[in-house]
């Protein structure tokens, strides 16, 4: 597998740890959305943290996270489910970087709020949200997890690139402090945090996944799971054309005068779905048919 996940146990089963490789993926996004590398980075690290916290809940189970930010990308949407990611950045031409070279991504952002969805299969979807601190994506998730799902967490997300600006590795952990969990562990946990390579220098170095769980633990741990991670998209000519149906005989008709035909781009894979004029003209027919 070359996009996957692992889910650990340390400590004495009072650290959850998941640590996930997903360069293939944001190879993938930032090819069908020709994205520059700032678009890419922010887009990429909250698609590895879809893909991360997807594994967290039940199969079936749908997440959906918006990064609505007041900076030069606009709002970024992703969705997520049993490993499977797809998302968008509404502005993917943004380059923006520090005098050292480093990518902008806390001013790319700017500030505004995330806000997560999740569909449990309860009766209504529960939804929260949190202020954005940082716009660097990994801080703001670790304050969203202590805020709104009151969990004591450490997010690490990365997207690297080469001279050219594509994409060289991607990934990311997030490490939860559970109940029982000895102070004492925590302050080796932050100690340690704070001198480990970044995700994407290990991933370039040829860390596994457990490589990078064993780097935060100093090896004491125990695999739990691993789970294979991907880009997905749903989208299709008849999803597409059950839309166009929705909008009435007048609106079909308008457009069918106007443009003789309707070319559809869908947000999530970027796929163009042509209707031509006969296309069009069916529709209208069924439209009124029905």
């Amino acid at each position: 597998m070359k996009n996957y996940l692992q889910k650990a146990y340390c400590m004495n089963q009072t650290v959850r740890i998941y640590a996930a490789i997903t360069t293939d993926i944001i190879q993938h996004t930032q090819d069908i959305f020709h994205l520059w590398p700032t678009s890419c980075a922010a887009l990429g690290r909250t698609l590895t943290m879809a893909a991360i916290m997807s594994c967290t809940y039940k199969s079936g189970e749908y997440l959906n996270i918006k990064v609505n930010g007041d900076g030069p990308l606009g709002k970024i949407i992703v969705e997520a489910t049993d490993g499977k990611v797809r998302g968008f950045v509404e502005n993917p031409c943004v380059y923006l970087s520090y005098n050292n070279g480093k990518l902008n991504v806390k001013d790319a952002v700017g500030a505004g709020t995330i806000e997560v969805i999740k569909d449990l299969h309860l009766r209504q979807p529960f939804s929260s949200s949190c202020e954005i601190i940082s716009g660097e994506i990994a801080e703001d998730f670790t304050y969203y997890f202590a805020k709104s799902e009151q969990i004591p967490s450490s997010v690490g997300l990365g997207v690297a690139f080469d001279k050219e600006g594509k994409v060289t590795s991607a990934g990311g952990f997030l490490i939860q402090i559970m109940p029982g969990c000895k102070e004492a562990d925590i302050e080796k946990l932050e100690a340690k945090l704070k001198t480990i390579k970044s995700c994407t220098q290990m991933i370039e170095n040829g860390y596994s996944t457990s490589d990078i769980i064993r780097e935060i633990t100093d090896g004491d741990f125990e695999i739990l799971e691993t789970k294979e991670l991907s880009y997905f998209c749903n989208c299709s000519k008849e999803r597409f054309e059950r839309g166009l149906r929705s909008l009435g005989s007048i609106e079909i008709k308008d457009i069918l005068e106007k443009e003789k035909k309707a070319e559809i781009i869908c947000n999530f894979c970027n796929t163009k779905y042509l209707f031509t004029e006969e296309d069009l003209t069916n529709l209208l027919k069924e439209t009124h048919d029905s």
